[in-house]
């Protein structure tokens, strides 16, 4: 499990076509309810240099979800049917950030105080494209 700064160290392409994607929209984070299925929650991800990033509502089901099994799965929108712009997918466990210095590095000023904060750390990435000879996936995932 590695950050955002390890992906684009790694692979800057990648990394600047999965913050196209994701920077300014709604995304679709899937956690694993308490039953073992999959929960689907629209989120606004938080791009910084050094990291993925989702604020919620401490009364948020994902939040729950987070906490007692970090596995997530993040995946932007696509324009259109045929695709358009493309699409990425992010999966790995998610952090909860508590430290004040460590919201303050994310929240903006009208961040409420009383939303919690998680890092999404990366196991992997993968993006896709669409053109007339069909999809074209780039792959990463940390070494090791």
């Amino acid at each position: 499990m590695t950050s955002w700064s390890r992906l684009a160290a790694d692979d800057p392409a990648l990394a600047a076509f999965a913050a196209e994607r994701l920077t300014g929209a709604v995304a679709y984070l899937s956690t694993i309810r308490s039953d073992g299925g999959p929960r689907l929650h629209p989120v606004s991800p938080i791009l910084r240099p050094n990291g993925l990033f989702v604020f919620m509502e401490p009364s948020s089901p994902k939040r729950r979800d987070l906490l007692r099994d970090p596995r997530y799965a993040l995946h932007s929108g696509v324009e259109d049917d045929e695709g358009g712009g493309g699409e990425v997918t992010v999966w790995g466990r998610a952090r909860a950030i508590d430290d004040p210095a460590g919201r303050a590095a994310v929240a903006s000023a009208d961040t409420p105080a009383r939303r919690v904060l998680f890092e999404l750390r990366l196991a992997r990435v993968v993006a896709t494209t669409y053109g007339s000879s069909g999809p074209v996936r780039q792959r990463w995932s940390p070494p090791g």
